[in-house]
């Protein structure tokens, strides 16, 4: 039997002239505990990146902060020199003093310290796209702003995408550059960021949801108590994406990446990991076609 590939997700021109498949890979999972230091099992690690490229994933998304650096470092040992058609997103924006540790820093001098670190580590002229992990509420917007409008000017930088993000917040930053993408959290469960959605999905902006697997997680675990406190709200329910699953014979968490491949056509999901058997049943749900009923249900369960 043919393993599915990313190919079957279809094609999203990322900032116009960037032809991505919509299901790409996040590496954050390819570092330590607290996303800090190496990886337990480098060997896998290394394998499972070169077994995306095997499965036609050509959005890889990384940042400076995840390691720092190791993932990218690990990028470039792996797959360089890059195939053609690879396009490399990587973050900067902050900075880390241990496992779990992230604190917003988008000072100028910071981001030109991040960027050119990505540059050396990735073995790269200029950067595909290069995103602003946070803003930095103590750092004028301005000047994070404009740091990347002289960067891209500078062809350090191609494109330029935002994380975290609200509406207002693109459009003052789209009075500085062109913003391709927006990395948002998103998923079954977590859909705070609908609006933004729906606005990139008008403005043809590359959606690009992080912890896109929550609701199959949940969907595993049963913890739709604690989801629901957390939260505030009703989210899709365990059951709903379980006998879903049932029908397409498939896990949780294809559903949910199955559901966000339909939810929106600037969607692009990038699940991590570091395990070669995750990333082939992640890649798997490029085949899964939920029919519009489905799509209903799990975009209005409730609790």
């Amino acid at each position: 039997m043919t393993m599915p590939t990313a190919a079957l997700s279809g094609i999203f021109l990322l900032g116009g002239d960037l032809p991505v498949h919509r299901l790409g890979f996040g590496a954050m999972r390819i570092t330590g505990p607290g996303i800090w230091g190496p990886p337990a099992d480098r060997t896998e690690a290394m394998a499972t990146l070169r077994r995306a490229i095997d499965l036609e994933i050509n959005l890889i998304d990384t940042a400076e902060a995840y390691g720092p650096g190791v993932s990218e470092e690990l990028i470039a040992e792996a797959l360089y020199p890059y195939p053609t058609d690879l396009v490399i997103a990587t973050k900067g924006g902050f900075d880390r003093s241990g496992p779990d540790e992230w604190e917003e820093n988008a000072r100028p001098s910071r981001l030109r310290e991040e960027l050119d670190g990505s540059l050396r580590r990735l073995r790269v002229d200029r950067i595909d796209l290069y995103q602003l992990h946070r803003i930095d509420p103590k750092v004028p917007e301005e000047d994070q702003f404009g740091f990347l409008q002289d960067a891209q000017r500078q062809g350090k930088i191609r494109h330029i995408g935002l994380s975290e993000v609200g509406i207002d917040e693109i459009e003052r930053a789209r009075r500085f550059f062109p913003v391709v993408s927006v990395q948002n959290r998103y998923n079954l469960v977590d859909r705070e960021w609908e609006e933004v959605v729906d606005y990139c999905e008008r403005e043809q902006i590359a959606f690009i949801p992080w912890y896109p697997l929550q609701a199959g997680e949940v969907a595993k675990s049963g913890l739709k108590q604690g989801v629901r406190k957390l939260l505030g709200r009703a989210p899709a329910t365990h059951r709903d994406v379980g006998s879903i699953g049932k029908r397409h014979n498939a896990t949780p968490s294809q559903v949910a990446l199955a559901w966000l491949l339909r939810r929106a056509s600037v969607m692009l999901p990038i699940p991590g990991t570091s395990k070669r058997k995750h990333l082939e049943e992640n890649v798997a749900a490029a085949a899964i076609q939920l029919p519009d009923e489905e799509v209903r249900d799990l975009l209005g369960a409730r609790v």
